[in-house]
């Protein structure tokens, strides 16, 4: 099927953590294939696996050094290959991580710019001038904090780098880049992928000026990033024409998708990059990864979507390898302990209109781990702390078992801690309970997939007031209704006739009545 991506819901592997094979403390690719019967049995679509690829890992892969190559961390290329006929032989697609806006700066190419301003790749990264005084070229700020600019004293210029030092930016405004790129995504895709997540795809292209970028106004910024609109080295016009050739070339090769991180970015940037059959087939920001936006929020960025042939196809993930679980960061703010939380949140998720993408461990209701200093691994979360632990505590090993090392490793120690409170959540014992999380999401993904209102249909806001949020979705003659009550307090709805309950969170119907208890949820056929 050509659009099969439209309205599936794809999981996300984070595969340092998932399972180690091997013992050395680090989840690898043998581990995903030992394990993929559980992500089958969840009833998803696919996976999304984020970066296998060589890198030195100062951002644990994120930074690659040879896109062709698996990094031996994780395997080999043939066990990539075996893994990729393991998860098709399950009938799972398999998206594949492609971080294209920068390299590692110990990539062969960026060793060889670097070098002098005159050897073959001399354009292939930003490079730039300093100002007569000699501070960067302009006011650019990096994600991670601190200028986006570094200085090389061989070539006497400052190279872009909008994340870590480490990470040089690519020059997508030469030819010679992009068909190289392009290369890449051939690589993969006759290797058999059937698509990729393309990391900050609003990131490829720079402003040609380069410009200073505006102030923000944020009375309250984390980092010196926040305190800019980042205009001028994100979000360029001739990103979107690099784009159409990724979709002409993914296209070329069958049904395959692309689905493009666009940071921090908006429900307006993901119309944007989705719209018509030249872009992205659909996109996710970061507006649900976030704070808790609350129900008015929440059904204002929802609503926005229009529902024409070419008017784009969002995605939607509420946990990811980037943030802090759902679970707690959005349970914590409802004042709903993330046991509780879980199923309203995996509930709301799974009901929405677009790709849906459940990050590993969602589907267990993990709370955010609690990662000591001492044991941090991220350079965002060592250079922030106290204010921040950065994202370590999203990316601790799955706990397959109710044990020390969780089931996880053979080592004496995984890369990560494993959080106790995560550990009580393991797989093997919420398999044998009947009202675990574990069950709740495969009930709700079967769900989905049994109703074409939900994965597919359209979408209109009924209420969101006082703590409620309530929508229906449509096809055809299949009409149902979700009802999510966010509050600590008892609320209700009526209806003019009996709905059938397809699925309840401590929710109860009386006669015509919904008695929605705090943090409950329904999901209603309508007559």
């Amino acid at each position: 099927m050509e659009d099969w991506w439209r309205g599936a819901v794809l999981y996300q592997i984070y595969p340092r953590s998932f399972m180690d094979s091997n013992g050395d403390g680090v989840g690898d690719l043998k581990g995903i294939a030992a394990k993929l019967d559980h992500v089958k049995a969840l009833g998803v679509d696919g996976v999304w696996l984020s970066p296998f690829f060589k890198s030195p890992m100062r951002d644990f892969g994120y930074d690659i050094s040879d896109y062709r190559a698996v990094d031996p961390l994780f395997g080999s290329l043939a066990d990539f290959e075996a893994l990729l006929k393991a998860a098709h032989d399950r009938a799972l697609k398999v998206i594949i991580d492609q971080v294209w806006s920068h390299t590692s700066s110990d990539h062969e190419w960026f060793q060889q710019s670097r070098q002098d301003r005159k050897n073959e790749k001399a354009d292939w990264y930003v490079w730039a001038d300093p100002k007569p005084d000699g501070s960067p070229p302009n006011n650019w700020q990096a994600w991670f904090g601190g200028p986006t600019w570094t200085w090389e004293p061989r070539r006497q210029q400052y190279y872009l780098h909008n994340f870590l030092p480490t990470q040089p930016d690519l020059n997508f405004r030469s030819d010679v880049v992009r068909s190289a790129i392009l290369d890449v995504a051939r690589f993969w895709l006759e290797k058999g992928v059937d698509g990729f997540r393309m990391d900050v795809a609003n990131y490829y292209v720079h402003d040609a000026q380069l410009r200073d970028n505006p102030p923000s106004g944020d009375p309250n910024p984390a980092l010196p990033r926040n305190m800019q609109i980042h205009q001028f080295n994100s979000n360029q016009p001739e990103t979107l024409d690099f784009i159409a050739k990724v979709r002409e070339r993914v296209d070329g090769h069958g049904a395959n998708m692309t689905v493009g991180e666009l940071a921090p970015g908006s429900y307006q940037l993901m119309a944007e990059y989705t719209k018509g059959q030249h872009r992205l087939h659909t996109a996710y920001a970061f507006d649900f990864l976030g704070a808790w936006p609350g129900v008015e929020k929440m059904a204002d960025i929802l609503a926005q979507w229009r529902e024409g042939s070419d008017d784009g196809w969002p995605s939607w993930a509420f946990s990811n390898h980037d943030v802090m679980r759902v679970a707690t960061r959005w349970g914590d703010a409802i004042g709903c302990a993330p046991p509780r939380a879980a199923p309203l949140f995996m509930a709301l998720l799974l009901s929405l209109r677009g790709t849906i993408f459940i990050y590993q461990g969602e589907e267990l209701g993990l709370p955010d781990a609690d990662v000591p200093f001492e044991k941090l691994q991220d350079p965002w979360g060592i250079a922030g702390w106290p204010v921040t632990n950065g994202r370590d505590g999203s990316r601790t090993p799955i706990p397959w078992k109710d044990e020390t090392l969780a089931g996880f490793t053979k080592s004496k120690e995984p890369w990560l801690p494993i959080d106790p409170r995560q550990r009580v959540l393991a797989v093997e014992k919420q398999e044998k309970l009947a009202e675990s999380m574990l069950h709740t999401t495969r009930a709700l993904i079967a769900m989905r997939k049994s109703s074409p209102a939900l994965a597919s249909g359209s979408f209109r806001v009924v209420d969101a007031a006082n703590g409620q949020l309530a929508f229906n979705r449509e096809q055809g003659e299949d009409r149902v209704q979700c009802v999510f009550n966010f509050f600590a307090n008892d609320a209700s709805r009526t209806y003019d006739a009996r709905p059938k309950v397809l699925w309840s969170s401590d929710a109860v119907l009386k006669g015509e009545t919904l008695l929605l208890p705090p943090f409950s949820a329904a999901i209603l056929k309508l007559s």
